[in-house]
């Protein structure tokens, strides 16, 4: 008996966030897991396995395209990548700035790239963003040099250097150049038939969030998940919820888009200073 092809998902990041959206769109597809933790990637597939899944996984470091390229070609000899979630990056408080450029801004930049060669028509990709990103303003130059400057290129900026004194503030122009990056691809990946978006998170209880509320950064958390109109933090499968529903047909005619999940957060927040969000130091090391 022949055997019928299978869809692909490729996920690259398997903590909370990717392994919530990697299970919500696993059904009938061949799964690839991309990460950096191999530890992070052998409970994450056992956890799919468990459940009858079939995953295949790759260590993967964002930050250097090869990677990611060796990640994609292999997602796509084993059939049609349907589609791609991107929920690798690194919080504020777990390194330096520059580290942090290289993984959540020019990781991103590198998962678009190396992916735009392997999909086709009715192929999806979904970046997860934050809303940290409306901490950050950056300048219609420094804008539209994230959007567009070649990857190669993309870190080599004077003005981008200046904005990120910190991890907080490299993380806030990191998620606002993944906006940015996403919507100047949108009209790239629809010659194609592809489609690509942006999900932003507010809190989200993640394993390693929990944690962090018992430490110096619990009060500031705590504050903004009071300070929400729902006054809760969110979860990792009401984020993959949103990922799903993006990544199927009733989002046909979505592309280049945002879309804000934080309990209404910056709805309720028009006195808030942005500043005070740019400067939060935790979140999901691997959302």
């Amino acid at each position: 008996m022949a055997t019928i092809p299978r869809g692909v998902l490729a996920v690259i990041g398997s903590g909370g966030i990717g392994l919530a959206s990697a299970r919500r769109l696993a059904g009938g597809r061949q799964i690839f897991i991309g990460d950096a933790s191999q530890k992070k990637l052998d409970y994450a597939a056992q956890s799919l396995r468990d459940d009858g899944h079939d995953v295949e996984t790759h260590i993967v470091d964002v930050a250097q395209f090869n990677s990611v390229v060796s990640f994609a070609q292999a997602a796509v000899k084993a059939g049609s990548v349907e589609t791609v979630v991107h929920a690798a990056g690194l919080s504020p408080g777990m390194a330096a700035p520059d580290r942090i450029l290289a993984v959540d801004l020019l990781g991103t930049a590198n998962v678009i790239d190396a992916f735009y060669d392997v999909v086709g028509r009715g192929s999806s990709l979904t970046c997860i963003a934050s809303i940290a990103r409306f901490g950050a303003t950056p300048s219609p130059e420094l804008s539209r040099h994230l959007a567009t400057a070649p990857r190669h290129q993309l870190l080599e900026n004077d003005e981008l250097l200046k904005a990120v004194p910190d991890s907080a503030s490299a993380y806030a122009v990191s998620k606002a150049a993944n906006i940015l990056r996403v919507q100047s691809a949108a009209r790239t990946w629809a010659a194609k038939g592809s489609r690509i978006n942006t999900v932003s998170p507010g809190i989200v209880l993640t394993a390693m969030l929990r944690e962090e509320l018992e430490g110096v950064s619990g009060p500031t958390i705590k504050g903004m998940i009071d300070g929400a109109p729902i006054a809760r933090g969110g979860t990792a499968t009401e984020i993959a919820s949103v990922v799903a529903f993006l990544a199927g047909p009733d989002a046909s005619f979505i592309t280049g888009s945002d879309v804000v999940v934080d309990g209404g957060f910056i709805a309720g927040s028009q006195d808030f200073k942005f500043a005070e969000l740019a400067g939060y130091k935790s979140g999901s090391p691997e959302q």
